[in-house]
């Protein structure tokens, strides 16, 4: 039955067999009288039974204590009646019994599994498979944990319960890219449980995150079996506040795991550089990313959120101090890529563009596809005055805005991109989307001169907006940029530059065909912007504006009588309007440069220039000077429309009229320029350019010989 080689197993098993034999025989069981091959089959049952039984009620033992199974098992055995037999053989050691485990070493098993399963799933290439397999590590992950916590806080349990909590929060984040309250709760938790755990020290009232972490680490100073997994939740908790900008929290936290007085260095930079995560046992529970892994993201993020905000409010050389130190750090290629280009944007700002054009060369090789290095050169490129290079840096923009840039694998679980915020439309890692990118092209073709390619750039806009692909134009690359209508108007005026008339009507009839109906059939009365009014007061603008380039369409076709017409039909719309300027409260930025009073002012201004243009074209300069005196008296500085009326008097042969003219344009061409304060449209100051006379000092050279020599005439 057993082999000579094992003669301490013979020995037992046989010495309870005889024990057994020499005993009298039970009644009604008279197969138990002799050691039979059955006697033996039927013992290695009872035992088999008997495990299965003990190892169950181990478990839940254990389950509820948190103490090892062995002892649990010792005790119950101990306890519990059996034969002498049964008792004799679970205490027999056998060489191909397994050792048997706790509940926290299966349980650490398990963290160690998942962990390797998570790390694994990172290398597939499908972001599907990724995210379900992330999905279901987060499930078994949050039922570890639940099990953990159902024991009572003992510190035996906690590095590994903490280990869970740091690996739950890490994966929690990756997946859904950022830090929530559920996060921080956990966390709070898991602190508590530390506080629990030490002796007489459970939480006596409900503390902030702030003071639990001052407790926590103050008690814990002399528990080094817990210093490496605080040091990594701490490293979370600082993630965490990084993210959420709670700038004040991160560095108490950072001051008491350095082990800082009051009164120490406020730096985050020095404070994370000094932070000297404490290492981790061989054998301690496997993790996502270590506590030293997430110092140097944390290090990195800090530097470049510093750099970026000083870059912003203009400080620039400390701007260019952190940013250089961001570099020192190892960086993914997007990382590089916005570090690159705010130190290009830095170095710009700081009138060196040579070095500038460095980094945002380096920038872009990592990646021909990167959207702020691409904005930022053409910055840069305009800056130089070289056109070409900044249309096409725009143009590869527009490209680099449409193509799917491709997901990488993440080789960190919480990266750098994780901690930084948004870039909102001040900061030099914006680049605004593909019909911002391409409103910014074709505006920079118009003002350039090169109506065709902004014609044509203006129309594929469009054709953009109006196909759904961006239902709502989003918010321009600058606070002061234009609304959807507005970009109606600069493409139909960019048609009538380039000499496509009919186009440009087509666009003009489109956009009447959205707000005429907006307008009211009664005078009424223009609110300022800064009072809130609900309707918004441009639509009279955007419709007068529209018959305005209608008119200098037609004209364009050389169809006078129709552009007088649309000339009349935006005046008078203009002159029904009375604006009513209501101060209350200082207004915006974007309010102050471009006002509505001013805008209604020029608008009239170029309606009546324009049609007094279009008299002189039919050869009716009686009606052409009515419109030129009106004019003038609307704006009295303009030294375009005091020009056409100079022209008009003259050639109506009133001399003294246009010699008092002429005087006041001298008097006035030698006193102080004022800067303007405000901006105007783009649209209508491509309007107002059409009315500069050509040659306008030639022009003004001829009247001061024909006013001053009149006897040689």
């Amino acid at each position: 039955m057993q082999s000579a080689g094992r003669p301490s197993a013979r020995g037992t098993r046989f010495d309870l067999l005889e024990s057994q034999a020499s005993q009298p025989p039970a009644k009604g069981h008279p197969h138990l009288a002799t050691p039979s091959a059955c006697t033996v089959t039927g013992l290695g049952q009872t035992r088999f039974f008997r495990d299965q039984l003990l190892k169950t009620n181990q478990s839940r033992e254990c389950c509820r204590l948190g103490q090892p199974e062995a002892k649990l098992g010792a005790g119950r055995t101990a306890g519990k009646e059996e034969t002498p037999a049964s008792v004799t053989m679970s205490q027999a050691p056998l060489d191909s019994s397994p050792p048997r485990t706790s509940c926290l070493d299966l349980w650490r098993e398990k963290n160690d599994r998942l962990v390797r399963q998570a790390k694994g799933s990172r290398q597939s290439g499908l972001l599907l498979r990724q995210q379900q397999l992330a999905q279901d590590a987060l499930q078994e992950f949050r039922e570890l944990l639940q099990n953990l916590q159902g024991l009572p806080a003992a510190v035996s349990n906690l590095p590994l319960e903490l280990t869970v909590i740091c690996n739950f929060i890490t994966l929690k984040a990756s997946h859904t890219q950022g830090f929530t309250e559920d996060q921080a709760q956990i966390i709070q938790q898991g602190l508590e449980r530390v506080l629990e755990a030490q002796e007489g020290l459970g939480p006596k009232l409900k503390f902030g995150l702030r003071e639990l972490w001052d407790s926590v680490l103050h008690e814990s100073s002399l528990l080094p079996e817990l210093l490496p997994a605080l040091h990594h939740l701490a490293g979370l908790q600082a993630a965490f506040w990084l993210s959420s900008d709670c700038f004040g929290d991160l560095t108490l936290l950072l001051q008491m795991l350095n082990g800082s007085q009051n009164g120490a260095s406020a730096d985050l930079l020095l404070l994370l550089k000094s932070w000297s995560p404490p290492s981790e046992e061989s054998d301690a529970p496997l993790t996502l990313q270590d506590a030293r892994s997430l110092k140097n993201v944390l290090w990195t993020a800090s530097a470049l959120r510093q750099g970026l905000q000083e870059l912003i409010t203009g400080s620039l050389p400390g701007a260019l101090s952190r940013l250089q130190e961001a570099t020192l750090a190892v960086c993914f290629r997007p990382v590089l890529v916005q570090v690159y280009t705010a130190l290009g944007t830095c170095l710009r700002k700081m009138g060196n563009p040579q070095r500038a054009l460095l980094y945002l060369i380096a920038a872009l090789k990592e990646g021909s596809l990167w959207g702020p290095p691409l904005l930022e050169a053409s910055r840069l490129y305009r800056q130089l005055g070289d056109t070409a290079a900044e249309l096409e840096s725009l143009e590869l923009l527009v490209e680099a805005l449409s193509a799917t840039q491709s997901c990488e694998v993440p080789q960190l679980l919480i990266e750098v991109e994780l901690l930084l915020p948004q870039p909102d439309p001040a900061s030099p890692l914006y680049c605004g989307t593909q019909s911002q990118a391409k409103y910014l092209l074709a505006s920079r073709c118009l003002q350039m001169g090169r109506a065709e390619e902004a014609a044509e750039h203006y129309l594929d806009l469009l054709a953009l907006l109006l196909d759904g692909l961006e239902s709502k134009f989003p918010p321009p690359l600058c606070p002061s940029g234009p609304s959807m209508p507005e970009v109606f108007l600069e493409a139909a005026a960019a048609l009538i530059q380039a000499n496509r008339a009919q186009d440009a009507l087509t666009v003009c009839e489109e956009l009447l065909s959205r707000t005429s109906s907006l307008l009211p059939k009664m005078p009424w009365i223009w609110e300022d912007v800064r009072i809130g009014a609900k309707k918004p007061i441009h639509y009279p603008l955007w419709v007068s504006a529209t018959h305005l380039l209608q008119g200098q369409a037609w004209v364009k076709l050389g169809v006078q009588k129709e552009a007088v017409s649309e000339f009349s039909r935006c005046l008078e719309l203009l002159f029904r309007a009375t604006l009513e300027d209501k101060e209350q409260g200082a207004a915006s930025n974007c309010e102050q440069r471009c006002r509505p009073d001013v805008a209604l002012t020029q608008l009239r201004l170029a309606a009546l220039v324009s049609r007094g243009l279009a008299w002189v074209a039919s050869g009716q300069d009686t009606k052409a000077l009515q419109d030129f005196l009106l004019s003038v008296q609307i704006c009295p500085g303009n030294r375009d429309a005091s020009i056409h009326l100079l022209q008009t008097l003259r050639r109506l042969d009133r001399k003294n009229e246009a010699t008092a003219l002429w005087w006041r344009l001298e008097a006035q061409s030698k006193l102080p320029q004022e800067d303007a304060t405000w901006s105007l449209p783009f649209y209508l100051e491509t309007c107002l350019s059409w009315l500069c006379p050509p040659d306008r000092e030639t022009l003004l050279e001829e009247f001061r010989t024909f006013l001053l020599e009149p006897s040689d005439l």
